[in-house]
């Protein structure tokens, strides 16, 4: 599931208070090798059941449950109704004198438990409520005759005492249940319906009474279903069938077994087509979908589907559906179908008309790398629900565009591996399938359309967010974790992990063998955490416990610094030592890019063992003259907390150069002190793209001391999410309609970071310039670094391209305040420049706003 897109952006626009800044002048460390590399991470050893390799045991069991569902949906009253038949067979080794389902349905009710904990305005919030599940009547089959069974429903589980205990070794019991429930239009966005111009959009799931786990881990798994944490299922075949208005188009997980009696002869010879054709094709185009001709002549119709062995099956339908599909081709020449049902009003070559193509392009993606696709179908449905995945269908956003659509197309495809094929529990693991799955994205983004829309990350910014003071541990339960932050600890920690695994650890042979080990051995079964941890150590040849223990049961972080650099006997020719430190908790691997002054380059790389012996390492370099840098993680791979202690520079600053040199070389290549002191207006209007949502931030500068700044969201209405206003002494600042209290230092910190031109300043009385001796190094460039001090005490840090002069980083040197980088300067008007790329940060988020226009008068 993609966390919710709206949160993100409030976490990442403009915001005037961003945390984690860190204060770069701590050079205490806090590192323990005792404690990073312990013998005793693993709690126990292997059993009959599950092995201490990470395999299945010899004796591994796990239950079934199979499914006919036979229900109706009612389109005048949104009420679906019907039959479910459970087969249920018990493998496990007990007797089971209960049984216990999930209706989650019950989420819905005014008084359940998940109404009771969601915050007002959360992502699970109910907008309105239903009577959930309502359950007319349960039986026990027993030899063709159905009697009533005592029952007790407790929110979102059902309790089934038997008479006659369940017996061990493959028993099997069939329960009929007989139920309705409305169709919420928002469903905690996992379903819902949604009005289009040409009628509804039902998006149904969890729409049937179904079995809970019952493992050798915890016997019945009975966590009630609040919203956030999502699902556990046993594994069977689903025979089901909707009725409905025979206007409406029915797509359902796996296989449709009547497309005889529910399309025309001109639908199944397009649908045909579509299945030997790479190129999109269309089944039900735009203006068959008010044409009486495209469906059979009746008043409704029985949609019949079949899908095998899964965990799970949803469905959706819509009379403004249209339809288009094309041929997956998978491993061994098998095939599949990529189908997309879109309304109208979401046509678009930017848009969902590219939706089969991007489903065709991830599945084959993934079968060729991890794993064959299991389903026969893979369907793409437009609606309200912003992202959601089931076993061969899932539920996107109908707004949704380009690279956002391929980014929930991508990530809500890629679950079919994690959970559907791997049946991990997402009540306790939602790392098990977010976390896995948008690693896999990552993998299948770099390649699609040759990059189309992959941008290499910079783990650097994106570490404050990913370690700051209020993360969770990437093994809190998913109703634990807050919204704000549980895309951090779900999705984006435990991927990039693995993304640090695979390519400065292992190695992608060695991880990508031992991956696809874990699925294999684990595909339509219920792996826990440690499974996966022992099969990734025994495949890779690799006793990866300290790297588990920290990344996931720690909210530990990585600082690695170069401490200094020494020559063997003085000379730089005949060698040098390098000594880094370690100054957090966590260990990593180290790679360092060397320079020397006459031009000969080289890349270190140290693994994480250096650390056992403690928190400082010192290496021999075989130098040849002097070293001029040295850089740790050039590429911005490891998410480093304190980048600035990242580089050493052994160069000094040119003699004679002073920070007011600095500061008028600045001002002299964005146009001169004259001209930048004559200006009296400029609004630059710049846009960054977040999770496919595009925020648009407007500033205004008047001379001699006025500023406005707005964020907007232009996606979602032009919602104002953020808004500054300096007057001269007058500082307001809000968020998302709220006033914030600012102190004096806030103040002063943003009237500082909001001035026209802030250097032409400097001369002022209260100023105070510092030049660092040495020359810095900033994205493997030099440049110079001034601190400066405004007249209420207030230190900035800037740094200044030695060659050109420009300003590329600013930083206020307070805790609480993130730098602000500067790139691409751009002439505007008259030999006035400004850099048409800002980047900078919220909660630690990484947001790169672009120029889109400026004006100066």
């Amino acid at each position: 599931m993609n966390y919710c897109r709206i949160a993100m952006v409030l976490l990442m626009c403009a915001c005037i208070h961003s945390v984690n800044a860190q204060n770069t002048e701590e050079v205490t460390t806090k590192y323990d090798q005792y404690k990073v590399f312990t013998p005793t991470f693993y709690p126990d050893k292997g059993n009959e059941y599950r092995t201490a390799s990470g395999a299945p045991g010899s004796k591994y069991w796990q239950n079934r449950a199979d499914y006919k569902l036979n229900v109706t949906l009612d389109t005048a009253n949104h009420r679906v109704s019907g039959t479910d038949i459970i087969t249920y067979t018990n493998n496990s080794p007990d007797g089971l004198s209960f049984l216990w389902l999930q209706v989650d349905q019950n989420i819905y009710r005014e008084d359940s438990r998940g109404t009771a904990t969601t915050l007002p305005g959360g992502r699970f919030t109910n907008k309105n409520f239903t009577n959930g599940d309502e359950i007319k009547a349960v039986y026990v089959i027993k030899n063709g005759k159905a009697e009533k069974v005592d029952y007790l429903v407790t929110d979102t589980r059902m309790q089934i005492k038997l008479k006659d205990t369940l017996r061990s070794g493959g028993s099997k019991i069939q329960v009929k249940i007989e139920y309705a429930f409305t169709v919420p239009e928002y469903g905690t966005d996992r379903m819902g319906r949604m009005l289009a111009h040409d009628g509804w959009i039902y998006e149904i799931a969890q729409w049937y009474p179904r079995m809970e786990v019952y493992d050798d881990v915890t016997g019945w798994n009975v966590i009630p279903y609040m919203g956030g944490s999502e699902f556990y299922l046993d594994y069977g075949d689903f025979d089901f069938t909707i009725t409905a208005p025979a206007s409406l188009v029915v797509v359902g997980s796996g296989e449709l077994l009547n497309p005889t009696e529910v399309l025309t002869p001109k639908i199944i010879s397009r649908l045909d087509a579509a299945k030997n054709s790479d190129k999109t094709v269309f089944i039900k185009a735009a203006g068959d979908v008010n044409d009486k001709a495209s469906y059979p002549n009746k008043p409704s119709l029985t949609w019949h589907f079949f899908c095998k062995n899964s965990r799970d099956v949803s469905w959706a339908a819509s009379r403004a559906f249209i339809w288009d599909a094309a041929r997956i081709n998978l491993p061994g020449g098998k095939k599949a179908l990529a189908q997309s049902v879109y309304p109208e009003e979401s046509v678009g070559q930017n848009a969902w008309s590219r939706s089969t193509e991007y489903t065709k392009a991830a599945i084959e993606l993934y079968s060729n790398k991890w794993f064959p696709y299991t389903y026969p179908v893979a369907t793409n449905v437009a609606g309200n629900v912003s992202g959601m995945e089931y076993p061969g269908i899932v539920f996107c956003g109908s707004d949704t565009k380009n690279g956002e659509l391929w980014d929930v197309t991508n990530h809500e495809f890629g679950h079919n591996w994690f959970p559907m094929i791997v049946g991990s529990n997402e009540r306790k693991y939602a790392w098990m399938d977010e976390g896995f799955n948008t690693f896999l994205n990552e993998v299948d983004t770099k390649v699609f359309n040759n990059g189309e829309y992959y941008k290499k990350p910079d783990e650097q910014k994106a570490a404050p967010g990913m370690f700051s003071p209020d993360a969770n541990t990437i093994m809190t339960l998913p109703d634990v974790t807050p919204d704000e932050f549980s895309g951090m600890s779900e999705y984006e920690k435990p991927a990039l992990a693995l993304t640090i695994l695979r390519e400065q650890i292992l190695g992608e042979e060695r991880f990508d063998y031992a991956f696809q080990t874990y699925i294999k051995r684990w595909a339509f079964k219920h792996p826990t955490p440690w499974d996966f941890f022992h099969t990734m150590d025994n495949a890779a040849g690799e006793d990866l416990s300290w790297f588990w223990n920290e990344w996931f049961f720690t909210t530990w972080k990585l600082d690695q610094a170069i401490k200094g650099i020494d020559y063997i006997n003085g000379n730089p020719a005949e060698g040098a030592t390098i000594t880094i430190d370690n100054l957090e908790e966590m260990a990593m691997p180290v790679t360092i890019a060397v320079k020397e002054e006459n031009g000969k380059t080289g890349i270190v790389k140290l693994p994480a063992e250096i650390w056992q012996k403690g928190n400082e390492w010192t290496f021999s370099y075989k130098s040849t003259s002097k070293i001029i840098s040295a850089v740790i993680d050039p590429d911005h791979t490891l998410p480093d907390i304190n980048p600035d202690n990242n580089a050493y520079s052994g160069l000094a600053v040119p003699d004679g150069t002073t920070a007011k040199n600095v500061v008028k070389k600045y001002l002299d290549a964005i146009g001169g002190e004259d001209k930048l002191a004559a200006i009296k207006r400029i609004k630059i209007t710049a846009v960054a793209s977040i999770q496919g949502l595009d925020l648009q931030q407007t500033d205004t500068y008047r001379a001699p001391n006025t500023f406005s700044q707005e964020v907007i969201v232009p996606n979602y209405d032009n919602s104002v999410f953020s808004h500054i206003d300096i007057n001269g002494d007058s500082v307001l600042a809000s968020e998302k309609d709220t006033r914030l209290q600012l102190g004096s230092i806030d103040k002063s910190i943003l009237k500082e970071k909001h001035k026209i031109f802030p250097e032409l300043d400097y001369n002022k009385p209260g100023y105070s310039l510092q030049l660092a001796p040495m020359l810095q190094i900033l994205n493997n460039q030099f440049v110079y670094m001034v601190t400066v001090t405004t007249p209420v005490g207030v230190r900035i840090k800037n740094y200044y391209d030695q060659k050109t002069g420009f300003k590329l980083k600013s930083e206020v040197a307070v805790p609480g305040n993130t730098p602000t980088g500067f790139e691409d300067y751009r002439e505007v008007k008259d030999g006035i420049m400004i850099p048409y790329t800002e980047q900078t940060q919220s909660f630690g988020q990484p947001i790169d706003f672009k120029v889109k226009n400026a004006e100066i008068n």
